[in-house]
């Protein structure tokens, strides 16, 4: 029994057959039109339900899914909400286990231990309309580029659109490595089937599934609008490098280590600088002008206030008894005009150095852009070294630009050689320090080289082809790891275990073969798949013909 003054929204629940895996989402058929006897036990739950899903950064999100929709339309769901464009190249995987792990809880801690306090999110909840609809000629700005109208506007934009840098050798460790064909053919049975639901699979609610590129056919892939996408892309070829998914040479090794270190090492401010403003306004400045008449009971007071740009006039009218508490409150007010919110060192502030070499004098004028003018801010650095790193840093943020921007180290050098010009016995022999780069070759080379060389081998070899790509941006150096990952004989190529019973090569080539270990659905999906983002185009409509999708990979018998 309910009671009738609690509301509760059932709109989201609908039935589901255990014994047939099948959702009645017909509401207008009858039960005995399912086929459905009167023992058949019938679930009503939610739709929507509690996803764990790894991002190809291998961090986890926690989204709530249509477990009724077919795979499809959720992972469309999903990458609408994340702003990924072009979710038909990515699929849903079922986590592939280690047979050297024999402990599950083991397993589990590890899984809590990489997970993210990220927001709770449901597709579709937050979005106004079609990602398809924004127009692809019109470049966002940076944040809306990254989350749009999606529930991740108010979140952290690093967990989805910024890389990471691998904090420890032992992340590494412990992730799955496959150690032949064989058990790179073994992930690849984790493929959900596309044209069925998540509860036609046997997902539970809160189980952790892989949100993956499946099909490598990267459709107008374009930094100006897909600043998460290139980043996923990014972060999943470095993972397939790190874990020996894909082959490649030592030279090859070397390049995308320092792509990577290119990418993650973003240089940092951790000084104790000291910051002050200018004085607030007071009225010790000001000049009171006495306007009184005893008989006509007139009791006021002219106040002139220096000011910026000449003088303020502000008059004050009040009894005798209140005078002073009249200028009191004056005061008081001036004061909380002058009080603003500090506001953020970004694009539009502006940056002025004032420096005195003799005098050991290395300051920072900053003017702020608040809501209602300029805030005012000083940065006092104690030596040269300290001012160049927070002037270049500063200079870079009044361009919208960030310390990880490739011209920040030519910017602190550049002014660290002013600085030495101005001294009064300049040294000839003065060389620019170099900006210190540490790298750390465990994280950013798989393991077979680490066995092959050691670390201070591996380091040189990376600064060594470093110096080819370091000027490059962020974004530059994403999609030239993406490139170089797409240029490996092995890129695109998807294992599977079969046996071959016919081959024929004559004028119309042939093959048949029996699928070991996996439904042959499976691989029928990847060469209908491959079909059906051939059929893409520049100068058609983005929406997707989920139709022809379901009849190319799933016309079969």
């Amino acid at each position: 029994m309910f009671s009738s003054d609690v509301k509760k929204d059932w709109s989201d629940h609908a039935l589901w057959w255990e014994k047939k895996k099948t959702w009645l989402l017909k509401t207008h058929w009858t039960l005995d039109k399912y086929g459905i006897q009167a023992d058949a036990r019938l679930l009503f739950t939610p739709q929507h339900k509690l996803l764990r899903l790894q991002l190809p950064n291998m961090k986890h999100m926690k989204v709530k899914v249509n477990f009724s929709d077919r795979v499809f339309k959720a992972v469309s769901d999903i990458c609408k909400t994340f702003n990924i464009r072009h979710p038909e190249e990515l699929s849903l995987l079922r986590k592939p286990r280690d047979p050297k792990k024999k402990k599950k809880k083991l397993e589990e801690a590890e899984e809590e231990a990489m997970e993210l306090d990220g927001p709770l999110l449901t597709p579709g909840s937050a979005v106004s309309g079609s990602q398809s609809k924004r127009p692809s000629s019109c470049p966002l700005s940076p944040t809306t580029a990254w989350f749009g109208d999606s529930p991740l506007s108010e979140g952290n934009p690093s967990i989805l659109a910024v890389s990471q840098p691998i904090s420890s050798p032992d992340i590494l460790a412990k992730l799955y490595k496959p150690q032949a064909l064989l058990d790179k053919a073994k992930i690849n049975q984790g493929w959900l089937d596309s044209s069925r639901s998540l509860m036609e699979q046997d997902v539970k609610e809160n189980e952790v599934l892989l949100l993956r590129f499946k099909y490598h056919s990267f459709f107008d892939l374009n930094p100006k609008y897909d600043a998460i996408r290139v980043n996923q892309l990014y972060e999943q070829a470095k993972w397939a490098i790190l874990l020996e998914e894909i082959e490649c040479t030592e030279e090859e090794m070397m390049m995308f280590a320092a792509l990577q270190g290119d990418i993650t090492s973003i240089p940092e401010l951790a000084d104790y600088v000291k910051i002050f403003k200018p004085k607030k306004l007071t009225l010790k400045s000001c000049e009171v002008t006495p306007d009184v008449n005893i008989s006509g009971q007139k009791f006021n007071i002219k106040l002139l206030i220096p000011v910026a740009d000449g003088m303020n006039e502000i008059w004050l009218r009040c009894d005798m008894a209140r005078r002073h508490a009249a200028i009191h409150v004056a005061r008081n007010c001036l004061l909380l005009r002058r009080r603003r919110e500090p506001g953020r060192v970004g694009r539009g502030c502006e940056v002025t150095p004032d420096v005195n070499i003799s005098g050991q004098k290395f300051n920072i004028k900053l003017l702020i852009p608040v809501a209602d003018g300029m805030n005012e801010i000083w940065l006092r650095c104690d030596m040269e070294k300290q001012y160049a790193h927070w002037m270049a840093a500063c200079r870079l943020a009044s361009k919208g630009k960030t310390m990880a921007d490739s011209s920040y180290s030519l910017e602190v050098q550049n002014i660290l050689s002013f600085l030495k010009m101005q001294h009064m016995n300049p040294d000839p022999q003065y060389i620019a320090e170099p900006i210190a780069t540490d790298i750390n070759p465990e994280c950013l080379v798989s393991p077979r080289y680490l066995k092959k060389y050691k670390s201070k081998q591996i380091s040189g070899r990376i600064l060594e082809a470093h110096q080819n790509v370091a000027q490059m941006s962020l974004i530059e150096a994403k999609m030239r790891f993406i490139q170089a990952w797409q240029s490996l004989p092995e890129f695109g190529i998807t294992h599977f275990l079969a046996k071959y019973v016919t081959v024929e090569f004559a004028d119309e080539p042939s093959l048949a073969f029996i699928c070991a270990e996996v439904d042959c659905k499976v691989v029928h999906e990847f060469i209908g798949g491959y079909i059906f983002l051939s059929t893409r185009a520049k100068d058609q409509n983005e929406s997707l013909d989920e139709e022809m999708f379901y009849k190319l990979t799933s016309g079969w018998v």
